[in-house]
């Protein structure tokens, strides 16, 4: 149990460090694979494939602990990074889905969407150029 409290209080802080370290002004975008059909989408749309509550797209997330993952959550599912640690956990534990692949970088995260006509993810508005498709601006 005090293992699980220190994971927990750890997580926490991470969470708490990394919202303070994305940039002001920042903006964060949903983006897709130039062939998708999709052409926006709600952040409440967005947050069913990134919480396992939809498989027809294939979500791409950032590293756990990144701010943007962070501010990510937040934003389109009004949940830190301890909550959506737990429902995936419970997800995964009951065969129910598979958690999203994680990527280090805006760029590997572009990448990985660009490569497939199922994928959607979430980068900086920076990062975004011809190869992906924004579908959902985040304040």
């Amino acid at each position: 149990m005090k293992k699980l409290t220190a994971n927990l209080a750890s997580t926490l802080i991470l969470a708490a460090l990394g919202a303070a370290a994305l940039p002001a002004g920042a903006e964060t975008v949903v983006i897709v694979n130039k062939a998708n059909p999709a052409t926006r989408m709600f952040s409440e749309q967005a947050s069913q494939f990134f919480l396992g509550k939809s498989n027809m797209f294939t979500p791409v997330d950032q590293a756990e602990g990144s701010a943007i993952r962070n501010d990510f959550y937040t934003k389109v599912a009004d949940k830190d990074a301890a909550q959506v640690k737990a429902l995936w956990s419970k997800l995964v534990f009951t065969g129910k889905a598979t958690p999203p692949k994680e990527y280090k970088s805006n760029a590997d995260v572009k990448k990985a969407v660009a490569e497939d006509p199922k994928a959607i993810g979430y980068i900086d508005k920076s990062a975004v150029d011809d190869t992906v498709k924004v579908i959902l601006t985040l304040p």
